[in-house]
């Protein structure tokens, strides 16, 4: 049976860190939610929603062509908002989470979660040992994450409590995470 497998962008913070939303970074062509929601796309996940906060109208009118956007307005309070917005935003059988600051996220990796895809699903990627994004949530599981998704721990401590399939994924994608600018050498 084919399960409906829903993309789900997280890309409502502020990027504090970064000294602007992470949402309306460029890197290297192309905002990074558009990005994101590309990579979703190519994937094969559908429908796809994008949860927005920090400036919201201005990442709507910079990436016009995004999927389905929901806004949270509770975006300052974490990335646990965030997950929460989405979840209930989503009508599938389970649905593929990933962050907009990391760009390394590809296809081909979300593909490979995906294919675990059912409503009793939990699945990471790995990367040599190491568990990351993308992550894959089966329906079933949404309402203990939508509980434990508090802060801007997301899904973390649900994670951390069940039994999750971790799908090696670091010889088609990367886990960088950019959470500061990249120093410009030539500046």
């Amino acid at each position: 049976m084919a399960w409906v497998t829903a993309g789900l962008v997280l890309a409502a913070g502020a990027g504090r860190r970064y000294g602007m939303p992470k949402a309306l970074i460029r890197y290297p062509d192309r905002l990074l939610v558009e990005r994101a929601a590309d990579t979703l796309r190519e994937a094969g996940a559908s429908p796809i929603v994008v949860v927005l906060g920090a400036e919201a109208q201005r990442v709507i009118a910079a990436a016009p062509d995004l999927p389905r956007t929901v806004i949270n307005p509770d975006w300052p309070t974490g990335m646990g908002s965030s997950l929460r917005a989405g979840l209930r935003a989503v009508d599938a059988d389970a649905v593929v989470v990933v962050l907009v600051d990391m760009p390394g996220t590809t296809p081909e990796a979300v593909r490979r979660v995906i294919a675990h895809a059912t409503p009793d699903a939990l699945v990471m990627g790995g990367y040599q040992g190491r568990r990351g994004h993308p992550v894959l949530l089966g329906r079933k599981h949404w309402p203990g994450v939508i509980e434990a998704a508090v802060g801007d721990q997301g899904a973390r401590g649900y994670l951390k409590n069940h039994p999750v399939r971790v799908v090696p994924v670091d010889d088609v994608a990367d886990d960088l995470d950019l959470d500061v600018p990249e120093p410009n050498p030539h500046a």
